[in-house]
């Protein structure tokens, strides 16, 4: 790393057109190529007038991102929460998860995590609700957490 992380948060009218690319960019990486999921990643959730978006970014590129929405029912949900593989564990997107929390406080929220990472998001004080799921063919299970 040539410069620690720099966590930053947008809605998507204030984001520069270069930043949402990274992000969009960081996402399709992550999900599309390296997991090997053809899916709509672009699913009309960032265009949400309550959607924020949370990054980490390094000497300008982002190398984490999240997104944190509010769903119908009034539950915060936080998705699409990704890292360059060369930033994995080190503590960047537990920052971000952090950060989403802080914006979502006093809410209940909600997120759909790949199974094999449900130890990771227990740490935040999410548990599991509900059977594991396929998504895209990925194990996935809806966890929660209380406000």
């Amino acid at each position: 790393m040539t410069s620690s992380p720099l966590v930053r948060e947008a809605a998507l009218a204030d984001l520069p057109p270069a930043v949402l690319y990274g992000l969009l960019r960081l996402r399709v990486d992550v999900f599309v190529v390296e997991q090997e999921c053809a899916y709509p990643e672009l699913d009309g959730r960032d265009l949400e007038p309550t959607c924020v978006h949370v990054w980490a970014e390094v000497d300008g590129a982002p190398v984490a991102t999240l997104r944190v929405l509010r769903d119908a029912d009034g539950r915060g949900r936080i998705g699409r929460v990704a890292t360059a593989r060369e930033f994995r564990g080190a503590g960047v997107a537990a920052r971000l998860m952090e950060r989403a929390l802080e914006l979502l406080e006093g809410s209940n929220v909600v997120l759909d995590a790949q199974a094999h990472l449900q130890d990771w998001y227990a740490r935040f004080g999410f548990v599991p609700q509900g059977d594991v799921f396929s998504e895209d063919g990925i194990p996935h299970v809806t966890m929660v957490r209380t406000a």
